[in-house]
């Protein structure tokens, strides 16, 4: 993954983050919310489109740039909840551009209304596909679309949606055969269509500066020229996409780790108690050395997995464990941080004290790890 071109990415992402995020990041988690602002720098400077084809608008690049992307991010000062509100697109447009250049109705029209101004940083896009009544079992969806015409006409209730109060479409799975039980299909709902309502933003314990909501819909019409794909392919479609996301939520985790381990450094250097630095204690250093080795062990085996998953080998239990793998080593070392820190990692003025709690959501997200066990144990023959 270590290339001249991805060196000059990590350059250029740090760059990023050190003039447009630090300076604001703190105001940003009490806002609850990044500006729309955010997302036009990062399009300029060409970040927010890596690992989408330039034929839609990105810049270019696979899945190990938009890691590269992920990785510096966090480990420049910025955190999981930044990279899930500036680069939610991530998981609402690859279903459209996938599907661009198929028979389906619309495809490339879905592309110029939607994919090139989010690319572009002026539209903001979700994805909507957990409901209130089920959270992992996709198959149970109950948001229901009949077909009415030219129209799908769309009843239901979502929930958790990243990006979901200023999102300006929803790329939004729904049931397309019998009510709660049956094909789904994707379809791109706008806001402001008549009986689609944003809820108020759902307070949370971290990600802070990434806004979540609750979506209904009641007797929503929705052009059939929005659907993404053929009808009752949607199953496929998101299942597709999860080792992109899972492989993104990794790289979350190994990254706040890494950040962590490079934050309590810092603190027991210059930290000192009874007339010596921390770090002068054995323990201190040995517990420093386990954290390392533990988020470098983490990084090293997502790398490896990403790499497969980019050369278009079907790896899904391997990306489940890189999930579970990653997640583990960041809830450790996360808290070790916090501990060496002491009074002071548990005050909000404390870095750590923000990657603490923000690393909790990387379990569930994206499929929670008993999830992920149960992948890897079906991998096993079990």
């Amino acid at each position: 993954m270590d290339t001249p071109e991805r060196r000059q990415l990590r350059e250029l992402t740090r760059a990023f983050v050190t003039r447009e995020v630090l300076p604001h990041l703190a105001d940003w988690e009490r806002a609850g919310s990044v500006p729309r602002a955010l997302h036009e720098a990062a399009a300029r400077v060409g970040l927010l489109g890596i690992g989408f084809p330039e034929r839609v608008g990105g810049s270019g690049g696979d899945l190990l740039d938009s890691i590269v992307v992920t990785e510096e991010i966090i480990r420049a000062g910025g955190s999981s909840g930044l990279v899930a509100a500036l680069f939610t697109h991530g998981i609402a447009l690859p279903h459209m551009v996938a599907a661009a250049g198929s028979d389906s109705p619309g495809p490339a029209d879905l592309v110029e209304r939607y994919v090139r101004p989010t690319l572009a940083g002026t539209m903001i896009g979700a994805l909507a596909i957990t409901e209130p009544e089920g959270g992992s079992d996709v198959a149970a969806i109950r948001t229901h679309a009949r077909r009415d015409g030219d129209h799908y006409v769309v009843n239901g209730a979502k929930t958790y949606i990243t990006s979901g109060v200023r999102a300006d479409f929803v790329t939004t799975a729904v049931c397309t055969g019998r009510l709660g039980r049956g094909p789904l299909t994707l379809l791109v709902i706008d806001k402001g269509t008549p009986g689609f309502t944003v809820g108020r933003p759902l307070e949370k314990l971290g990600w802070h500066c990434s806004d979540t909501a609750e979506l209904s819909f009641v007797d929503v019409r929705v052009p059939v020229a929005n659907r993404i794909g053929t009808e009752d392919t949607g199953f496929l479609a998101i299942m597709q996409h999860f080792a992109t996301e899972r492989l993104t939520l990794a790289t979350s985790a190994y990254a706040t780790a890494q950040r962590c381990v490079e934050l309590a450094v810092r603190w027991c250097r210059d930290r000192s108690t009874f007339g010596r630095p921390l770090v002068d204690r054995q323990l201190v250093r040995h517990r420093l050395a386990g954290m390392h080795t533990a988020a470098e062990s983490a990084r090293a085996y997502v790398h490896e997995v990403a790499a497969r998953v980019a050369a278009g080998e079907p790896v899904v239990t391997e990306v489940a464990m890189a999930k579970n793998v990653a997640v583990a080593a960041c809830s450790r070392v996360v808290d070790e941080a916090l501990q060496l820190h002491g009074g002071f990692g548990y005050l909000r003025d404390a870095e750590v004290e923000r990657h603490y709690r923000d690393s909790r959501l990387l379990g569930i997200g994206g499929g929670t790890t008993e999830i992920m066990n149960e992948i890897i144990a079906k991998g096993m023959g079990l």
